[in-house]
Order: structure tokens, then sequence, then C-alpha cells
């Protein structure tokens, strides 16, 4: 087994040369330039200098026939402008509409000047940018903001600096930008390495053997091994959710204050959902202005990290979730048409929540999240201490448990469970987020399986997620994971959402404490959030494990640190519901 020494510091940190995979869309093998539509006029490769002289390349693009000046959208990618997939057509679509478009490298990248941080500069070239684009003679000063993944960080770091010439946004799947405290980049969960999401972005390509990289150890090398040089993987991957490293970056923290109308849009198998539904509340409590506060929305679909950009298949995954689509394009323009230029387009009088009930497959509105009026019901597990498998005699059930047995795991990071869909992004491996059938995996003798009885009649759950677990180990430390299941009445299995917690950070994540070994500690486990109809027929299942590999990194089970060491040790872990110890997932339910 190799062994590494942790890199602790660099003097800048730079980004891959080339990313993988941006927002799970497949490359067409031919895309028109929308510079290349009659009319339209485009200026390549324009350098617009920083307040520290780097300059960074911009396209830009203006409407045939306009009578300057004119709005601008502002669209900012490490991703590379000139791979403009899925941009070709909404450019186009924009610049027809009468509005200029900057599309611009981000620094670092491609044929811009510097060096690429991920969350280093974003704020101040952000601003920058939008004062050049202002104080251009054919621009009349009216900038608004577009673009998905990273292309809505930059959106929402911009408008954290609340330039006055910024006046409106479309921050699609923003949440890597956003960090309240130990989720940074949507690197962690729960103390957990995000491993398979944040390596596979940082990793050169689609790699085939993506799976077998993973496996290796240490982690912090895996980027390494794959061929990637001068990344910032090592620094995510060897610090704790909470570092003096993640703190010095430009995220998006609870007391930045905004001053832009923003229209959210994400989905339910993103990985940073429930980060982007705090965004829209945090907008609207920190506004500073009654206009800012007063038009911020949010639309969350039941697709994948972006999934809403690419045509055709509308499954989560292999989940049938029904046709879902709006007309997102005629969303955006009526957007930018009632901020930059004051049409009546009606945009503001939709509801300020729009979601779609997956199971129910219809959209639903409300005006505030989460919903007024939502009933937060606990499911415990119960059981006589045999919930192994699916076959076993684990159940769910809104009663509570009297004296039971606890159920025993056996973990061995040698063969961990694997992950089947979820909420992920970028891991450039044949099975990607979305929903899945995980009768499989309920087969396995290290998950253990809590179903309820077959429903009588629907139950909707939308909202936050959150389980309460009372576990024990003979490890120094260990993960338990969790998984939140929608059985159909079939038998298949389909994943909703999924947490974990890495034991060494269940008080705190900020100070890594290790356990004693029989001692049954209480930990909470954040599901994040959906929104899921359970219909008649169906049983909800909850499914509790110790790994899901590769989402998140193995422990190890040592105690030592488990992203430069290499050994590990198999880990009997328990979980307990009884009187005394009531474990439980707590649904919100929508009556």
């Amino acid at each position: 087994m190799r062994q590494t020494i942790m890199r602790v510091q660099k003097a800048r940190y730079r980004a891959a040369a080339a990313l993988a995979l941006v927002v799970a869309v497949p490359t067409l093998a031919c895309t028109q330039d929308p510079g290349e539509s009659p009319g339209i006029r485009k200026e390549a490769g324009v350098k617009v200098s920083m307040r520290d002289g780097i300059r960074l390349s911009t396209d830009l693009y203006f409407p045939p026939n306009a009578v300057e000046p004119v709005s601008t959208i502002l669209i900012r990618t490490p991703y590379g402008k000139d791979r403009e997939y899925p941009y070709d057509r909404t450019i186009r679509m924009f610049v027809e509409a009468g509005y200029a478009v900057a599309f611009q490298d981000t620094r670092g990248r491609y044929g811009s000047e510097g060096e690429f941080t991920v969350r280093f500069s974003d704020r101040e070239d952000g601003y920058d940018m939008t004062t050049w684009l202002a104080d251009q003679s054919w621009s009349n000063g009216k900038i608004a903001t577009f673009g998905c993944s990273y292309l809505g960080e930059t959106q929402i770091t911009l408008a954290a600096e609340r330039h006055r010439n910024h006046v409106a946004a479309i921050p699609m799947a923003p949440s890597a930008a956003y960090d309240i405290g130990g989720r940074p980049w949507t690197a962690f969960d729960g103390g957990a390495f995000e491993l398979a999401q944040t390596a596979g972005w940082f990793m050169l390509g689609n790699s085939s053997d993506r799976l077998e990289l993973y496996r290796g150890l240490p982690v912090v090398d895996v980027v390494a091994d794959s061929g990637a040089v001068d990344t910032d993987y090592e620094d995510y991957a060897s610090s704790t959710p909470i570092s003096d490293y993640f703190r010095s970056l430009d995220f998006i923290h609870a007391d930045d204050r905004f001053d832009v109308p923003a229209l959210y849009v994400d989905s339910w198998y993103d990985f940073g959902v429930n980060e982007t539904l705090q965004l829209f509340n945090q907008q609207r409590e920190n506004a500073l202005s009654a206009r800012a506060r007063d038009n911020q929305y949010v639309i969350v679909a039941p697709s994948t990290h972006c999934g809403w950009m690419r045509p055709a298949n509308s499954r989560a995954g292999a989940r049938d979730v029904g046709e879902w689509r709006l007309d997102f394009e005629d969303l955006y323009l009526r957007w930018y048409r009632y901020w930059l230029d004051g049409a009546d387009t009606g945009i503001t009088e939709m509801a300020r929540v729009q979601y779609y009930l997956m199971g129910a497959n219809e959209w639903k509105s409300v005006e505030a999240w989460p919903i007024p009026g939502t009933e937060f019901v606990p499911f415990y597990l119960r059981g006589e201490g045999n919930a192994n498998t699916r076959m076993g005699d684990g159940t769910l059930s809104t009663m509570s448990p009297d004296d039971e047995s606890s159920d025993v795991l056996v973990y061995d990071p040698a063969d961990p469970v694997p992950s089947l869909g979820g909420q992920a992004c970028c891991t450039g491996m044949s099975t990607g987020a979305g929903g899945y059938d995980q009768s499989e995996i309920e087969m396995r003798e290290d998950v253990l399986v809590y179903t309820s009885d077959v429903l009588n009649d629907g139950i909707e759950v939308t909202g936050p997620l959150q389980a309460l677990l009372y576990v024990s180990s003979d490890a120094p430390d260990t993960d338990f994971t969790i998984k939140l299941v929608d059985v159909y009445p079939d038998g298949t299995a389909y994943n909703i959402q999924e947490a974990a917690r890495r034991m060494r950070f269940r008080d705190s994540l900020t100070e890594s404490v290790l356990m004693v070994e029989g001692e049954v500690y209480e930990i909470r486990l954040d599901l994040h959030a959906t929104s899921n109809y359970f219909g008649p027929g169906h049983r909800i299942r909850i499914e509790v494990s110790s790994s899901n590999f590769p989402r998140w990194s193995r422990n190890l089970n040592t105690g030592m640190d488990n992203h430069t060491t290499t050994e590990w040790v198999i880990a009997t872990n328990t979980v307990h519901h009884s009187a005394a110890y009531p474990s439980r997932i707590i649904l919100p339910v929508v009556r």
C-alpha cells in the first residue's frame, strides 16, 4: 500500500488545466456558434482587465440591428466559453431578443490570464466585469446574469458584492458557492468527504477506470493518480469541513446581504438543492431593499444537476417522474424583459416557490419554504434485532418503540456499500445521479432495512428531512449512512434522499472527537430536502449502513485521518431502537 505525506500548504492553488464533467451535459458533435447566426455580431477574445491587471478573455455578442444602448447578460464560466453547449442556444435566444451577451472565461481558465482557484476571486472579478460592461458606450448600464452550476455560483458571489448595475440574476444550481458552516463547495456531508463528486470534478476528462481510481488509497492522491496535476483537490481532501482554508475563500456566508432580484432553479436529485432553498430564504431575509426582498423566486424540478438544460430524456436516473418540463426559455426571457426592459410580462405574479411533487408527478405552488403548516412526523425504526437485508424484521412505524433488540452491521472498508444514483454530479461514472432500484443493495448483510406497512392513503413528503439515530461501535471512528426509499407496489425501491455522519464530527464539524467503544451516541443526519408522494400501495423505507461508496470516502475505522492513511480495520456497528433510544427519521408531511 502506498503512503504519502499530506501537503499542508501551497503558495498558490490552481485547478486542473482541463476540468471534468461540468453539469453532466453530453457534448454535441456539432453546435453552431451564436456569432455565426445571421445579423449577430461577435467580438471574440476581448481582454478585460481586472483590478490587479489580470485580463480575462470575453466573447461579446451583439443583437442584429441593435439600437444602442442595450442591456447585457453576463455569463462567467471556468469550463471554456468556446465550448458553448448548452449555452449556444440560450445565447442566441438572448441576442435575438435584443440583449448583448458577455461570455467570459474565469480567471486562469482557457483564454484568461492568472491562476484559477475554486472560490478565490469570483467576487472581485465579477464586480470588475460588471463595472466594465456598464461603462461601455453601447451599454445602458443594466447587467443581468445567467448560468448553471459554477456559472450559477459566480452569480451569487457577485450578488453578495451588491453592484448597483447588477439588476437581475438567474442562478441555477448555485449551491456549491454557499457555505453556512460545514459544507463548503458541497464537498462534505455530516463531516464525510464527498469523494466521487469532488475528485471527479478535478480529474481530467472522463476515465473508464474512475471507480478503480476512487478505490485507491490514500484518498489525498486520488486525483493525482488520474493524471491531473496542480489542483486544489488535495486541500479539499485534507481539510476539515470548517477550516481556515475554506474560510479564506469566496463562499457565501450567513451574514452576506443582497440587493438583486433572483430566479433560482434547481432539482430534487441535485447535490445542493437544500442549499439553494436556503439561499432563496437568505436572499429575502438579508435583502437591503424591498425590491430585492419581494422578488426572490425558486423553481425545483425533479431532475438531476442542471438537468432542465438538457433536451429529451426527462427521467431522473432510471425513475420515471412524468413529463415535468416547463418552458424554461420563456421564463428566462420574461424575467429579463421585466427587469431589463420594464415590460409587463407577469413574471412577478408567479408563486415564490414552485416545486415538482415526484410520485404524484405534478407541479405545485406555495409562497414560502418550508411550506407553512408542514407537520414534521417521526417514523421510528423498529424490529427484533434482525433488520439486515430487506428480508429481515426491520419495520418503520409512527408508533414509538418499547424494549427491542438492537441491530448490528459489520462494516468492512474493503467491501463498502456501492453508491447507486442519489444526489451527485460530475463523478465520471456510468451510473449517474437520480433514482435507481435499490433492491440488490438491500440484500447486503451490512445494510439495515426498515420498511413501513403498505400505505392505504398517499402521503406527501415535502420539505427538509432529518434523522436522529442512537448508535455505537467497537471502532474509535466510523460512519453511519441513511437513505430514504420509496417502495413501489411491484417491489421496486427508488432512492429519494440520503445522508452521512462521520462519527468523529458527531458533535461539531470544527472538532474531531473519537468514540468510546460500546458507548451509545445520539447523532443527527441531515437528509437535505425533497418532495415525494408515497402513493397508496407504496411503502416508506429507510436503509441504514456505514458506507455509500464512492459518493462518500470510506471511513477506515482506525481513528487516524482518513485522507493520508492506507490501513483500515473492520467495525462492528450497532443501531439502537427502544424506549430509551428512539431512533427515527422525521418526515415533513404536507396534508
